[in-house]
C-alpha cells in the first residue's frame, strides 16, 4: 500500500500480494451509498492512480445481501464540486476508474441498485453470487431516470432492447439473467465466487502493468460512454427532481417504504411495481 492512500470510515483496503488491492464496502446496515460514500471513493481512485505498481483492484462488500445499494438522499444530495475530469464527482470518480491502466473487479454478493449498480457497472469487469447477487435500476419508479452511467452503460453492454426492460421496469434482476444479457461476466455459485475472482486477480497481478494498461486502454476506445452523454443524463435528472411529478412520487414511494420496512430493501423492484395497487387499496 503506498502512503497516498486516505483514511477512510465506510470502505477497508487490503494487499493479498504487490500489485492487487481489495475495497471492501461495509456501512451497516445495508450499505446505503451517501455522500461520504462519493467522496471515500472519490480518495480512493485517486490512490488507485497514484499507487506505485498497482494491477488490479477488487470492490466487495461486507454485507452478504448488500454490495451497494441505492442512494439514501435522506443525508443530503451528491457532493457537486467538479472532479479533475472536470466532472461532476460520482461521474468523475467512475469515468477516471474506467480510465485509469489498473483493472477494477466488482465481486457483487447480494443486491446492487442505483448508484451501485451504477459503480459496479464502471469496473472493468463484474462477477455475482449466481444464488443472491440483485441488480437494477430502481429509478423510474421514483419518477426519475439513472443519472450516474447506468444508461450508457447498460445499453453498451445489453443493447437497446434490455437496457429498455432493466430501466423502464425499475425491476431486479438476478445474477444468472445478468449474465445472459451481458450485464455482468460471470455468474458463479457464492460458495466459488472469491475464490475465483482471487484467482483471476492473483494472475492478472503477476502481468506487465504497462501492457495491462495498454491492452485496457486499446478496448476503452470503442467502449466507453461519451462525458457529454454522461452529463447529459445527470442534468436530465437533476431537471426531473424539480418535477411536480417526481416530487408526489417521492413522497408516496417514501411513505410506502416506511410502511413497508426492511423489506422495501429487500425486494425493492417487487416494491416498486405495486405502490401504486397499495395505495388504491387503502
Amino acid at each position: 500500500m503506498t502512503a497516498t492512500t486516505p483514511h477512510l470510515t465506510q470502505f477497508t483496503i487490503t494487499v493479498p500480494l504487490p500489485g492487487y488491492w481489495r475495497v471492501t464496502f461495509d456501512n451497516p446496515p445495508i450499505n446505503l451509498m451517501n455522500a461520504t460514500t462519493a467522496a471515500e471513493l472519490q480518495d480512493i481512485v485517486t490512490a488507485v492512480e497514484d499507487a506505485d505498481d498497482l494491477r488490479v483492484v477488487v470492490f466487495d462488500s461486507a454485507n452478504p445481501d448488500f454490495f451497494f445499494a441505492r442512494y439514501d438522499f435522506s443525508g443530503g444530495g451528491l457532493p457537486t464540486t467538479p472532479g479533475p475530469t472536470g466532472l461532476p464527482p460520482f461521474l468523475d470518480m467512475t469515468v477516471r476508474l474506467s480510465r485509469v491502466p489498473v483493472i477494477s473487479i466488482a465481486e457483487i454478493r447480494g443486491r446492487a441498485r442505483g448508484g451501485g449498480n451504477e459503480f459496479a457497472l464502471a469496473c472493468d469487469m463484474r462477477f455475482a453470487a449466481a444464488e443472491t447477487a440483485l441488480f437494477g435500476q430502481p429509478e423510474i419508479g421514483s419518477s426519475l431516470i439513472p443519472g450516474g452511467g447506468g444508461i450508457e452503460r447498460l445499453t453498451a453492454f445489453v443493447g437497446r432492447g434490455r437496457a429498455l426492460e432493466i430501466v423502464l421496469s425499475a425491476d431486479d434482476f438476478d445474477a444468472v439473467t445478468a449474465e445472459r444479457y451481458g450485464w455482468i461476466n460471470r455468474a458463479l455459485p457464492g460458495a466459488d465466487l472469491t475464490g475465483y475472482v482471487d484467482a483471476l486477480a492473483r494472475r492478472i497481478a503477476t502481468f506487465d502493468s504497462v501492457a495491462l494498461g495498454a491492452a485496457k486502454n486499446m478496448i476503452n476506445r470503442h467502449t466507453l460512454p461519451a462525458s457529454e452523454d454522461l452529463l447529459e443524463s445527470q442534468g436530465t435528472t437533476v431537471a426531473l427532481v424539480q418535477n411536480p411529478a417526481f416530487l408526489d412520487r417521492f413522497q408516496r414511494v417514501r411513505a410506502y417504504a416506511r410502511a413497508t420496512g426492511a423489506d422495501f430493501d429487500i425486494r425493492m423492484g417487487h416494491h416498486m411495481g405495486v405502490v401504486q395497487d397499495a395505495e388504491a387499496a387503502q
